[in-house]
């Protein structure tokens, strides 16, 4: 069952939630067997990255005989939320429509996803600020300082 918690995850062990996520459930050897072709990481490697899912609590595991069965307790849009909130957090709000626009120019979309973000802009409009409010903490970022 996923439940809606947010955990911090590193890129390394991004990888293999993507392989969880994909498969439902998946065994150890079925999650290092994809990860070592893609990754070229050893199975010690992907071993720690999976322990260390399951102590964080983004992955649950059960025994069938000699096998561990691995599901994720954190759904991929959860954790796709809380990454989105990472990004955003670290640069000045001001900063925000220039972050988007570069996933925007970088990412490969196809057609109804650009009509369903320009649709999302153009009711966002409807609401949006004139001028973005910086919340960074004084230094942080140029919008307080005073350029002589």
């Amino acid at each position: 069952m996923v439940m809606n918690i947010q955990i911090k995850i590193t890129d390394a062990e991004w990888e293999v939630m993507r392989v969880v996520w994909a498969h439902g459930s998946v065994t150890s050897r079925e999650i290092i067997e994809i990860l070592e072709s893609k990754m070229q990481w050893k199975a010690p490697t992907i071993k720690t990255l999976i322990g260390r899912l399951v102590e964080k609590g983004a992955l649950a595991t059960y025994s069938e005989g000699r096998k561990f069965i691995y599901t994720a307790k954190v759904s991929e849009q959860e954790s796709m939320d809380v990454y989105t909130e990472d990004i955003l957090s670290r640069v000045c709000n001001k900063h925000n429509g220039k972050v988007i626009a570069d996933l925007v120019e970088e990412a490969a979309l196809s057609k109804k996803d650009i009509a369903s973000l320009m649709e999302l802009l153009q009711k966002k409009s409807e609401s949006a600020l004139e001028v973005v409010p910086c919340e960074c903490v004084t230094g942080q970022c140029e919008c307080h300082l005073h350029h002589t």
